[in-house]
């Protein structure tokens, strides 16, 4: 998609218009095309581009004071609580409105699993010594 004029060529084209030229002729001077939204709108600078509005903005509220009630929900969980309520989202959904708000699950020791020998550095003797002499 290609990039919005800069807001000094639309004042540019606007101001032709409004000395006099027509449309057509402000659009092929400055190499754009008609400036129909300033004649119906009054506004010329760009629209705002890309993004989307997420349902769950709404009930964003809600959602973040469950989230202090209840911080280790599943996203499954999440979805799951959102249905009882009527509200219909996704996973992915859930997700990115935790993610805009800042709200991210740290594991903390109760949720870690037994450690392996392996990743707990080995065996070790009683006497601190070397396994196998």
């Amino acid at each position: 998609m290609a990039k919005p004029y800069s807001l000094d060529l639309r004042e540019r084209v606007v101001e032709a218009v409004q000395a006099g030229a027509t449309r057509q002729a402000a659009g092929d001077r400055f190499g754009v095309s008609e400036v129909q939204r300033w004649r119906a709108t009054g506004e010329f600078a760009a629209k705002r581009r890309g993004g989307s509005n997420s349902p769950l903005e709404k009930h964003a509220a809600v959602l973040l004071a469950l989230v202090a009630e209840q911080p280790d929900l599943t996203l499954d969980e999440w979805c799951a609580m959102l249905r009882e309520r009527e509200i219909v989202t996704s996973r992915v959904s859930v997700w990115r409105f935790f993610d805009r708000h800042k709200v991210s699950y740290k594991k903390n020791p109760a949720r870690q699993r037994a450690r392996t020998a392996r990743r707990s550095g080995g065996t070790r003797t009683l006497a601190g010594g070397p396994a196998h002499p």
